[in-house]
Parts: structure tokens; sequence; C-alpha cells
């Protein structure tokens, strides 16, 4: 078992090469990003996190993560992340020995490093899964590895201190040995499923579908046995939202039953105000008039900052319903443009005005390009995946990883959730291009594979060109 694991996460001689361009690459952006918040971060108080959620703005990345490590705490939506603050504890003890010993909070440095890991294996894992699952040239999975780094959202997540570098890792690595394991016949056993659920769960509740989906491909009928359904499905999914349920009522709940009595306080303070304030102001002369006029007045007022509050973070309206997950929802905001400027855009390619702008602060919800050959390119990217889907579609492998993007789709384009700032989720789904593609190379014929393969390539220094030179100016800027 262990020799197993060990092997896997060997990295080979033919990907030594690939993994040290990546690395330097990779250090030097996160050099980059340390340099650019490290005045504001490593002389951070470790009782006082309010700097990172008050100076690190880089598109809809939270810098939970840097707050949690700094002073530990269940800062995360503990139902989309039942297990993240618990995953971090031990990153909490490690920053805290080295304040102690340094006098300096090397939060930055300790993340910089978990984040350059999970980034070196997610190449690993991507490049063998389109050289030795796909079966394309080494030249071409190579080729495909740079193109899906060069996405703008792939370049972003992977130095900022969010959680979705981890999970695209823990997602490609899920991918990889479940491909291995349908090229060898092999079964998702009871323990193996539990375990990548857990794991993938607890850092994004969503991402545990996606094990589910690799485990019904891979073990084809065998996923519906009683036994298997019980002990790998049901039984650690129902264990997880117990957990979810218990951490919130335990850590979260106290935490907001003292908000809102510290936000009714206020209220009443600002009513009795606008109270007074009303009083010496009316002409109204009848003392039930004047105070059925005043609670209209009053009511209308916090409905109409209510909505100006709303529409300033460009949320579109939820289903209604008094479930947490609803509220998650958005049934307005415009699908088309959030997929031609967003979900195939801003991932894809960074758009030059408001440049990795926040659309909970200041960012517009639909952003254009200054250029129109930003839109060419992105039409290319998804004709060329297009032809790729249509030339894979008799591969099982292709259809695991179509899945998981068709269930990231659902979230996104149907139920709306995160359509305000989708391309910060492209981690999650964003792989499923370059396999598409891989599929153009392996079936088409060899002229249109030569042709493809240039085409892809002037697009791959392109992305790296033109996303590299905005991110790097927007952290030494």
């Amino acid at each position: 078992m262990i020799k197993t694991i060990v092997d896997i996460f060997r990295i080979q001689k033919d990907e030594r090469w690939l993994v040290l361009a990546f690395l330097l690459v990779s250090v030097f952006l996160h050099a980059c990003c340390i340099y650019c918040f490290s005045g504001f971060f490593l002389q951070e108080s470790i009782d006082n996190g309010s700097v990172f959620y008050s100076r690190f703005h880089v598109s809809g990345y939270d810098p939970i993560t840097y707050a949690v490590v700094t002073h530990w705490g269940t800062t995360y939506q503990v139902f989309r992340h039942p297990l993240l603050a618990f995953m971090v504890y031990p990153l909490f003890l490690l920053n805290n020995g080295l304040i102690a010993l340094t006098g300096y909070n090397l939060v930055q440095f300790l993340l910089a490093a978990i984040l350059l890991v999970c980034n070196i294996y997610s190449v690993v894992f991507l490049y063998r899964i389109f050289k030795d699952i796909i079966s394309v040239s080494r030249f071409d999975a190579i080729l495909l590895v740079f193109f899906f780094y060069g996405f703008a959202h792939i370049m972003v997540a992977s130095i900022v201190a969010d959680h979705f570098t981890v999970s695209m890792f823990l997602l490609i690595f899920a991918l990889y040995i479940s491909g291995r394991w349908m090229q060898e016949g092999r079964q998702m056993t009871i323990v193996q499923t539990v375990v990548l659920f857990v794991i993938t769960a607890g850092i994004t509740l969503s991402n545990g579908v996606k094990i589910f989906i690799n485990a019904l491909f891979v073990n084809g009928k065998r996923f519906f046995r009683p036994k298997y359904l019980l002990l790998a499905v049901i039984l650690p999914a129902g264990m997880m939202w117990l957990f979810a349920n218990w951490e919130y009522r335990t850590y979260v709940l106290p935490q907001e039953k003292a908000r809102q009595i510290a936000l009714a306080k206020k209220a009443q303070v600002e009513k009795e105000r606008s109270y007074r304030q009303f009083m010496d102001t009316t002409s109204i002369m009848n003392p039930e008039e004047k105070q059925q006029t005043f609670e209209r007045q009053y009511k209308q007022q916090l409905r109409k900052e209510a909505q100006e509050r709303w529409e300033s973070m460009h949320k579109g309206l939820p289903i209604k319903g008094k479930s947490i997950f609803l509220r998650w929802t958005d049934v307005t905001t415009p699908r088309w443009d959030s997929m031609v400027e967003n979900l195939f855009g801003e991932s894809l390619m960074l758009h030059q005005d408001h440049l990795l702008g926040d659309t909970l602060r200041d960012r517009p919800l639909i952003v254009t390009y200054r250029w129109w050959i930003c839109y060419v390119v992105e039409a290319v990217i998804v004709v060329l995946w297009l032809i790729g889907v249509w030339l894979g579609r008799k591969s099982r492998f292709f259809w695991l990883t179509f899945a998981g993007f068709a269930f990231d789709m659902v979230i996104h384009l149907v139920l709306g959730f995160g359509l305000n700032e989708v391309y910060i989720m492209a981690s999650h789904w964003a792989y499923v291009l370059p396999v598409g593609i891989a599929y153009l190379l392996k079936h088409g014929t060899s002229t249109i594979v030569r042709l493809t393969s240039y085409l892809l390539l002037l697009i791959t220094v392109f992305l790296w060109l033109y996303n590299g030179t905005l991110l790097v100016g927007y952290l030494l800027g």
C-alpha cells in the first residue's frame, strides 16, 4: 500500500524537466505575490486578522486561510468547507511557533510552499493523464499542460491562498487514479472511495460529489450494490453532513447570535435616531398617524438600503426558500453574457479593465475585452474543445471528466451558484478543456494533429504572455 502510494507520487525521469520549468515559474509568481502583500502581512499581529481582509484584493479570492493560519477559527462557510479549518490547524500551530521564534508572521511563505507542492503534482498528474491515459505524444502532453496553466484563473489561483489550488490537485489526482483503475479493470474500493470523499468534500463539499461520479464510472453497475452504496456513499455523506451541522452549532451559531444581538442593538439606536429626526421635522399632528407614517417610511428605507447593498455586491436574486443552499442560488444574472465574458472569458484571459477586481467591491458583473483578438482566442479554444468532445465521445474516461464538468455547469449556470464570479471556480472544471482537446490530438488525422499543435502552441504563448504580463503588473504595480 505504502509502496504503491510512493510510486504514484515519485516524479519520473521524463517528468523532471517539466517539473523544474513549472517550479521556476511558480516560484517567481509566488515571489511577486509575497512581495505585493508582505509589507502588510509580515508584521501582522497574531491576535488581529483584519489586515488580511482590508488589504488582500485579488479578484474574488478570499484571504480566509491567511487569517485562519494566523489565528485559528472556523471562519470558513462550514456547509461548503466542513473540514478545511481543521485541516489547516497544523499549519496554524507551525506558524505560531515560527512567530514565537522569529517575530514575523510567515504565513505567506508557509502557504506558498503548500501551493507549490499542489501545483507541481497537478502538473505531474495532468501530464500523465494526457500521455498515459489518453495516449497523446509526449510533446503534445507537455503542450497541453502549459496550455492549461496559461489560463488566467489557473495562473492566479496557483499563487493565492484560497482553497482552489488544493481542490484542483485533489480532483486531478482522483481523475488520474480513476483513469488508471479503468485501464487496469480495477474497482474503486469502499475504503478508497471514503478516503477520497472525506478529503475532497472536507475541503469543498461539491467536490465530494465528483468522487462519487468517478466511482460510478470506475465501478459501473457495481456502484449500485447495496453494500457499496451504504458504506461508500450514503454513510460518509451523512456523516459529513452531521459533522457540518455539529460544527455550525458548536462554533458558528454562538457567534451569529452574538452578532445578531449586536446588530439589533445598533439597529434600535439607529431607529430611535431616525424617529427623533422624523418627529422634529414632520407636519403631521395626529400622534397615531405620525407613528404609522414613520413606521411605513422606515421600512421602505430599510428595504431600499438592503436592495442597494445587494446590487452593489452584484448578486442576483436567489430561488425563494428557507434552505441555506437556496440562498446561494441566482436566477437573474444573465447567463449568455456570463458565459462569454466570465465562464469562458475571464477564466481563460484576464480583462484589462477592472483588472482582478472583486465583484463584491468595485468590479462590474460584466466587463468586455478591449481587443477583438481575445474573443477570437476564446472562440478558437471552445471550438477545438467541442471537436475534441465529438472525437472523444466513445471514451469512458472522457465522459468521466465531462460528467464532473456537467455537474459544475448545473451548479453555476442552472442554479447560479457563484455565477457573479464564476471564473474563480475555474480550478474545479477548466481541465476539461485540455482533456477534450487531447482527444482531437489523439484521433485527428496527421495533418489536423500537426495544425492543431501549432495553433495550440500559438494560443499557449499568447495566454502566458497576456495573462502573465497583466498578473505580474498587477502584483508589482
